[in-house]
């Protein structure tokens, strides 16, 4: 299976939209807990009417998304920590039938995860590749 992950933090959603089509991106899977965002175009129903106009699906997935708790580790960049949360959120229920729904999403489409950290090792995107998807060739797209 082939993942993406791509971090809109820095830029433009124009210039994130080009990045998806060109790596042929057919599904984005939005894997924040609070799928708001300052920046403009970022946010849930913005983002997803945008990408639909670009022919790229978009699905909400919040339970893979971190906790408050988990958000205020990166944040201070104890990834220790975050990883520690980040894995008591993964056995969620919720998000235990998320992340089957993205790996059966990812066997038949390419799907790109997102969050808004650019730099992957900083992200719980990378965290949640190694849980559930461990033998995924991964692309990590603004990296």
């Amino acid at each position: 299976m082939r993942i993406f992950t791509i971090g809109y933090e820095g830029t433009t959603q124009e210039a994130f939209i080009a990045a998806l089509r060109d790596a042929g991106v057919t599904v984005v899977a939005d894997v924040r807990a609070v799928p708001l965002s300052r920046r403009p175009g970022f946010s849930k129903n913005v983002l997803a009417a945008s990408l639909r106009e670009a022919g790229i699906d978009y699905v909400g997935l919040k339970a893979l998304g971190t906790p408050p708790a988990g958000r205020e580790a990166a944040r201070k960049g104890d990834h220790d920590r975050l990883a520690a949360i980040y894995t008591g959120q993964l056995q969620e229920p919720g998000a235990m039938v998320q992340a089957a729904e993205l790996i059966e999403r990812a066997e038949r489409q390419p799907t790109a995860l997102l969050c808004f950290e650019r730099d992957p090792a900083c992200c719980h995107r990378t965290l949640l590749i190694e849980a559930v998807m461990p033998d995924a060739d991964v692309t990590h797209l603004f990296a």
